[in-house]
């Protein structure tokens, strides 16, 4: 308070009477004002989300050693019956990618351009989407696109498994992991109820009239781009070994087989004609195929 009118006199403020300026940041309470209700990040927070972490990988580890991966049997370049079949979570592009428009001289546009769009659209949704709301129905727009995704691909991994069942049941194959898992049972089993060492495989027959003149014929027929030169045949694949063929069929059988075809296998008597072989060359190889008994 001032007590006279000189410029020079002291002033002497009882209370604090000032007005305060009014500022729009509000500074933000330390999470110390909170007891019980907030935490530090680090280490505190940081640590319960590692223990967590830390526990779903254990589990995830348990499980995958519980559950050995299935396998097949090593890759062959000449089985032409293997069917190649990607993970699950990969089989909706794996189907995308059989359509006209994403294949063949579209491939660049199913393998980079829509998985681009895919991957840009969330990337750049949280530019797009910048409202506040959070329940979905409040956000049409992002909640549709999300939906048609989800709709898409659970619709490509139906169909590109269907297909897959239908073609095996059409060729009559056997997934490899599935046969090899029996095998191994199948071995297991061999061995005893007293838990023994499985039973070795009997030797495969010998070739019989290695030098015939009809060794020479089959060399240049169809039979051995399948059968093999040794007349080992590829089991695993589904096809016989021709070694022994003859304690299971005689020469009109083979022949038979040769013009109509058995199982997967297609006829040959007409390829072979094609490849330069007479009547009378097939009918010497029918003969000694014939021959190929294990005693």
């Amino acid at each position: 308070m001032a007590h006279g009118h000189k410029s020079d006199e002291k002033i002497v403020y009882v209370g604090d009477s000032r007005v305060r300026a009014k500022s729009s940041h509000i500074p933000q309470p330390d999470y110390s004002a909170f007891p019980g209700k907030s935490e530090v990040f680090i280490p505190n927070f940081l640590l319960k989300e590692w223990m967590v972490g830390v526990v779903v990988l254990v589990g995830i580890l348990v499980l995958v050693v519980s559950d050995p991966a299935p396998l097949g049997y090593p890759a062959d370049p000449t089985n032409t019956q293997f069917i190649p079949m990607p993970d699950w979570y990969f089989l909706f592009m794996y189907q995308l990618l059989k359509y006209p428009y994403t294949s063949d001289k579209f491939v660049v546009f199913g393998t980079v351009i829509v998985p681009a769009i895919m991957f840009g659209g969330l990337m750049v949704a949280p530019f797009l989407d910048t409202g506040k709301e959070r329940r979905f129905y409040r956000r049409p727009i992002a909640s549709l696109l999300m939906i048609l995704t989800l709709v898409a691909c659970t619709y490509l991994t139906v169909v590109s498994w269907t297909h897959y069942e239908k073609e095996l049941e059409e060729k009559n194959i056997i997934p490899e992991h599935i046969k090899r898992e029996e095998e191994l049972h199948a071995g297991k089993g061999s061995g005893g109820e007293g838990g023994g060492a499985a039973k070795k495989p009997a030797a495969a027959a010998a070739i019989v009239a290695a030098d015939d003149p009809a060794a020479e014929i089959y060399k240049k027929a169809t039979c051995v781009s399948c059968h093999g030169g040794e007349l080992k045949g590829m089991p695993s694949s589904g096809i016989p070994a021709l070694r022994g063929v003859g304690d299971k069929h005689n020469k009109d059988e083979i022949m038979n087989i040769i013009k109509k075809g058995q199982g997967n296998m297609a006829a040959q008597y007409d390829d072979n004609i094609k490849k330069g072989l007479t009547d009378a060359d097939i009918t010497k190889l029918a003969e000694w195929l014939a021959k190929q008994k294990k005693e």
